[in-house]
């Protein structure tokens, strides 16, 4: 049955091709834009290298001190708090800890480079899965010793030293030689916390290490043993954060800091709680806003709908005429318009390709690699799939309703 609901589908699509031209034209705009929107969360949050193995990933970025004068501050912690107070939890299976990324100049053939720099500790290497093009990264005793050495992104080292090979070789940031020992493949700048043009040793800041406060610079990567002791390494942070809040040195002081997935962190700064990132708020204000954008097309996609039925009353009528049942009519009805919008779908995955494409090479976002990965087109074609059953349902129930009298005389009711 459904081969057969097929081919008329097929058959009156092509009959009316101007209703098709509509129809197609609004269904891949939308999906265009859905898609194009979903590869860019996909792209910023989901499990992209070098953040692979985003399961067993938390991140601490923040920390807010409420004071009981009444005011309060914010903003990366500080060497010293990550240092003594995360990188000894006794849950997770290594801690890293980096600083935010800082600009740099260097200077190549007199043409000035703007180059992002970031002070990374050995264990950031071992946790973050960093695709390597050349050598690999800098080990245990350049950092203990702050060796001048440096990993470089390939857009550095394409501008620096051109097509050649680079390591080994000496680049200059800020009048400062560093030998370089690795060449990575470009990390995106929305990957905050590993994203940068050149990685040295931490220890090459020594002059953060034994600075007293909560807030600074830095960044702390925290890799679990297993996706199941998630919420452990949360209790044991939120544990030794209560510990420290009774300390003398920041008692009547409230602190706020947490070891969250990229999401998280994302959904507690854009939602401005506190002990709960919200994520189930996120998510439903994510689906309002994608159900809201697919409303409007689907309402106009539901008038064509309505139109081509007008045109189609005779054939209904003829149909019911000779018995065609009512559930009949709204299968074939259905799958008319889930076919219609999955092949808006295919037009939409093409020009959201396109558009992509576009974005990459305008360097908008920059290093950016939106793709249409395998979650991203599944996603398209949930879209595509409900997008279809929301323009049809009700067409579909309008058309079954057509008595046969009244379908063949060209009326409906």
């Amino acid at each position: 049955m459904l081969k057969n609901y097929l081919k008329i589908a097929w058959k009156v699509l092509l009959r009316r091709k101007f209703f098709t031209f509509i129809s197609l034209f609004g269904i891949s705009f939308t999906l265009m834009v859905l898609m194009v929107a979903t590869s860019l969360f996909d792209h910023t949050f989901g499990p992209q290298v070098p953040e692979r193995d985003m399961d067993n990933l938390l991140f601490v970025n923040m920390m807010r001190e409420e004071h009981s004068e009444g005011y309060s501050s914010s903003g990366p912690a500080s060497y010293y708090f990550l240092d003594r107070n995360v990188r000894t939890l006794q849950t997770p299976e290594k801690v890293s800890v980096s600083s935010v990324f800082f600009q740099v100049n260097s200077y190549i053939n007199n043409r000035k480079l703007a180059l992002d720099i970031k002070y990374t500790d050995r264990e950031f290497w071992d946790i973050l899965e960093f695709e390597f093009l050349e050598g690999g990264p800098f080990g245990q005793q350049e950092v203990a010793g702050a060796s001048r050495v440096a990993v470089i992104n390939e857009n550095t080292r394409n501008q620096y030293f051109g097509e050649g090979e680079a390591l080994g070789k000496t680049i200059e940031v800020d009048q400062v030689k560093y030998k370089v020992v690795g060449v990575v493949k470009d990390v995106p700048v929305l990957r905050v916390n590993s994203y940068a043009d050149i990685w040295v040793p931490i220890t090459l800041r020594s002059q953060d290490f034994n600075k007293p406060g909560l807030r600074g610079l830095y960044f702390a990567t925290i890799k679990a043993k297993s996706p199941g002791d998630i919420p452990k390494i949360k209790e044991e942070y939120a544990a030794m954060l209560k510990k420290l809040e009774n300390q003398h040195a920041v008692k009547g002081t409230k602190l706020s800091s947490f070891p969250d997935t990229i999401l998280e962190a994302f959904a507690r700064t854009f939602l401005g709680r506190g002990t709960e990132p919200g994520l189930g708020i996120l998510y439903s204000i994510l689906a309002g806003v994608t159900f809201l954008f697919m409303l409007l097309p689907a309402i106009n996609l539901v008038s064509i709908n309505i139109s081509r039925i007008m045109e189609r009353s005779s054939e209904i009528g003829v149909r019911k005429a000779f018995g065609a049942t009512s559930s009949t009519i709204i299968g074939q009805f259905i799958v008319e318009n889930v076919f219609l919008t999955l092949l808006g779908g295919i037009l939409g995955f093409a020009l959201s390709a396109a558009v992509l494409k576009l974005i990459n090479d305008s360097g908008v976002i920059v290093y950016a690699d939106l793709g249409l990965n395998l979650r991203v087109f599944a996603w398209g074609l949930l879209l595509s799939l409900i997008f279809g059953l929301i323009a049809g349902v009700y067409p579909a129930y309008k058309m079954s309703r057509l008595k046969a009298v009244e379908a063949l005389k060209g009326g409906s009711k």
